[in-house]
């Protein structure tokens, strides 16, 4: 079982609020966190898994039954299955407000979130459990981590073979079982598509014509795909930056495979040597690097990419509330120098510090206030 650094973030919320929300997509992790969570807690702990018609039963007369463990923990997993608790809970954490009462753990879901927002405001806050993270998974097997993603079970797979097998179940079951389940009405062959024609443009910018023309539908259609995709955490959107200088910039988001073993699988590439053959392997990388920077980028911090008509592009940008910027190129190569547009848009914007992130071992300086880092030293960047 490996340790999940969300872990005491979770614990302290618990001992602050009374209902702490885990969000993720399927197989994450969050019942295996939340179990360890209940192994260590002081209280009493009840374990409802919404997906156990037993454990439905028993909320036939919810208020009823809840209202019973007023010191006790109570874990809700799978809650998107009856949203009709968030009244009830607000209800009860109302009645007797203490922190930890509530964990509820879900997948994404605009109607979720929502309606947890409206009914439990002030009472809850969410936190987002992504895959295994190299610090979580061990720095010694970033290549491993990277190639089929951190999805639990397909990185712990015993074979490059069983890990790909696992991703490909995991796509057929997301299209149809769990999209399905959230309420989304969309033809699954229709998103399986999409999805696939975002995996050979990953890390490219967002292009909704294209796509609609290449799918024979609307370019509104296209973006509502993508929006589902994006609330269930399976892409994420880059934003432009907009800075104050007089030059032509790209205005539309980057698009991203959050987890790399999925874009492995959706690309076909069940082992490294394909992959590193595969035109991809630059923007997987790319992709990669930009994942795990922004899960251990504190909230609130902003991000973003640029790119101008002329050539200069930052590949990410990270500001603080004073705007102060930090820019980030990544380069899969072991003797990595940084682009010219990278130099031209560092200047432009006068980029307190930039780092260049490598595939390598070593950390060291290439120029004014800007350094070549493995992924180990992520952590450089995240504290400044």
């Amino acid at each position: 079982m490996i340790d999940r650094a969300l872990k005491q973030t979770i614990e302290s919320s618990l001992d602050e609020y009374p209902v702490v929300g885990i969000l993720g997509s399927r197989q994450v992790g969050k019942t295996t966190l939340a179990r360890m969570i209940a192994q260590s807690s002081s209280k009493e702990v009840i374990y409802l898994d919404l997906e156990l018609p037993s454990d439905l039963n028993k909320l036939q007369d919810a208020e009823l039954y809840l209202g019973q463990f007023t010191e006790s923990l109570v874990i809700i997993d799978e809650v998107q299955r009856m949203p009709s608790l968030f009244p009830l809970i607000r209800a009860l954490v109302d009645r007797k407000r203490h922190s930890g009462r509530f964990l509820i753990l879900g997948s994404a879901s605009p109607d979720i979130i929502r309606q947890s927002s409206e009914s439990l405001a002030g009472r809850i806050i969410y936190h987002e459990l992504s895959p295994l993270t190299p610090a979580e998974g061990g720095y010694e097997k970033t290549q491993q981590l990277w190639l089929r993603g951190g999805y639990p079970e397909s990185y712990l797979a015993a074979t490059d073979m069983k890990s790909f097998s696992w991703r490909e179940s995991f796509i057929k079951t997301y299209l149809e079982m769990d999209i399905p389940q959230l309420g989304i009405r969309v033809p699954a062959s229709q998103l399986r598509r999409f999805w696939g024609m975002l995996a050979h443009s990953h890390g490219q910018l967002w292009n909704a014509s294209q796509i609609a023309n290449s799918l024979g539908i609307t370019a509104p259609t296209v973006r509502h795909y993508l929006d589902i995709l994006d609330d269930t955490f399976i892409t994420r959107q880059l934003p432009p930056y907009y800075a104050n200088i007089k030059k032509r910039i790209t205005k539309s988001p980057k698009i991203y495979i959050r987890d790399s073993g999925i874009l492995h699988a959706l690309l076909g590439k069940p082992a490294f040597d394909q992959l590193q053959a595969h035109p991809s392997v630059g923007s997987s990388w790319e992709g990669f690097v930009i994942e795990q920077i922004l899960r251990a980028t504190p909230a609130g911090r902003q991000y973003y990419f640029f790119r101008t008509s002329a050539g200069a592009e930052i590949d990410l940008l990270l500001a603080d509330g004073g705007h102060h910027l930090i820019a980030i190129e990544i380069k899969y190569s072991f003797s990595p120098k940084p682009s010219k547009g990278f130099r031209t848009a560092y200047n432009d914007l006068s980029c307190r510090k930039g780092f260049v992130v490598y595939p390598g071992e070593d950390s060291y300086p290439i120029g004014k206030d800007t350094f070549v880092i493995p992924l180990k030293d992520l952590a450089r960047i995240i504290s400044d």
